[in-house]
């Protein structure tokens, strides 16, 4: 498996921030922290939209007590594959 490096997980943790479920992103930045190792673990192993947005939908509910369908996790599961296939971490394959 690649390594992946801190700037992308502060990249990730920007597209959390974004979406922010739950509207505490501007004062507690690090609020979804708790998702970025699965989410690149998923990413790294090859999940699709469709899984990435289970993941989330799956969080959204079982984690933080919110209704999966209104902050809309297939949204945010798009821009993230989007993200990764575009962005540096197909790249980032330093000590693999």
């Amino acid at each position: 498996m690649r390594a992946w490096s801190t700037s992308t997980e502060n990249d990730l943790r920007h597209l959390l921030n974004e979406w922010d479920p739950i509207g505490v992103a501007d004062a507690v930045q690090d609020e979804y922290d708790c998702m970025l190792a699965p989410l690149l673990q998923r990413l790294h192993a090859g999940a699709d939209q469709t899984e990435i947005g289970e993941f989330l939908r799956h969080e959204l509910e079982d984690h933080f007590g919110l209704d999966p369908l209104g902050p809309g996790p297939e949204a945010l599961a798009a821009r993230v594959i989007a993200w990764w296939r575009s962005a540096g971490p197909a790249d980032d394959t330093a000590g693999a």
